[in-house]
């Protein structure tokens, strides 16, 4: 039998005869994008789990048949509020996002075999999490991408990640434009493990991990320590850093006038309105 865990939001199971956990996000009216809250409950059972020895695979879904639209936008920039009133100081925001980071750079060095099961949405932080994956199973409707370059701008995230999964040409794409795309556009590219029928995502990714938990519990361990010393040394240099400095810096920028400025928008329209005149703002016509 499987034994469950579970804090409002974020449930883990465990299936230590099968050497699986599956952990769940479970917010459906936000399309299960995550607060703080919510990472740090992911981020304490992704550490309660790599001390298991009985589990050698880790499948992270959403509930629903939605996997993540990424961190939660209702609350954005106010993770820097510190009490007051002040403008965040730059110490601040790099003190922030080096605590908030630092869950996607343990997650894409997790010492288990991670499998991201993608249905519907992988947006923003949730397509980070669906590319450092190990195995990723991805509907082929699924919306990726990150949208919230429209509002912060394109240095987001964790640019070495990006260029190395995606190659140059589609991470400038869809940094520099906001774009979401269906991931059937890039299935020829070899993006993810496996993109499939929307329907088959479940399943698929229950195959996969059952394969992997087929192997040596060693082999893995010492193969997720291999990997991550050849990424590191060729792909991911200066990651730790680059991603939460970066991110600071974005989150600080000064609006012209002609520009969509999100939080102003929000505080003055409520956050509905401001994603529909973000919409507005951003859709350019195509004739061809």
């Amino acid at each position: 039998m499987s034994e469950t865990e579970s804090d409002e939001r974020v449930h883990l199971e465990r299936d230590p005869a099968a050497h699986i956990a599956r952990i769940t996000l479970d917010n459906p009216e936000r399309r299960n994008a995550y607060d703080p809250p919510m990472r740090r409950q992911l981020r304490a059972f992704l550490e309660d789990l790599a001390a298991d020895d009985d589990i050698k695979v880790v499948i992270l879904r959403g509930t629903g048949g939605v996997f993540s639209t990424g961190a939660d936008m209702n609350n954005a920039y106010a993770w820097y509020a510190n009490g007051d009133n002040r403008r965040p100081s730059q110490r601040r925001r790099l003190g922030v996002d080096r605590e908030s980071f630092a869950f996607y750079h343990e997650f894409l060095n997790f010492p288990k075999i991670t499998v991201a099961q993608v249905e519907r949405y992988a947006l923003g932080g949730a397509f980070e999490l669906a590319l450092m994956a190990d195995l990723a199973v991805v509907g082929r409707d699924a919306r990726i991408g990150m949208p919230g370059a429209q509002l912060l701008g394109p240095a987001l995230g964790n640019l070495h990640l990006f260029f190395y999964r995606l190659g140059p040409v589609l991470a400038r794409r869809l940094l520099l434009t906001g774009d979401t795309i269906e991931a059937g556009e890039v299935e020829h590219l070899g993006v993810f493990t496996e993109v499939c029928d929307p329907d088959r995502v479940a399943e698929r990714a229950e195959l996969w991990s059952t394969k992997v938990a087929r192997m040596p519990a060693d082999g893995l361990a010492i193969a997720k320590t291999g990997f991550g010393l050849v990424e590191q040394t060729q792909a991911y240099v200066g990651e730790e850093a680059t991603r939460f400095m970066l991110h600071a810096f974005a989150t600080n920028l000064r609006f012209e006038d002609d520009e969509f400025n999100f939080v102003k928008t929000r505080a003055k329209f409520g956050t509905s309105r401001a994603f529909e005149l973000r919409d507005e703002h951003f859709t350019v016509d195509d004739a061809t």
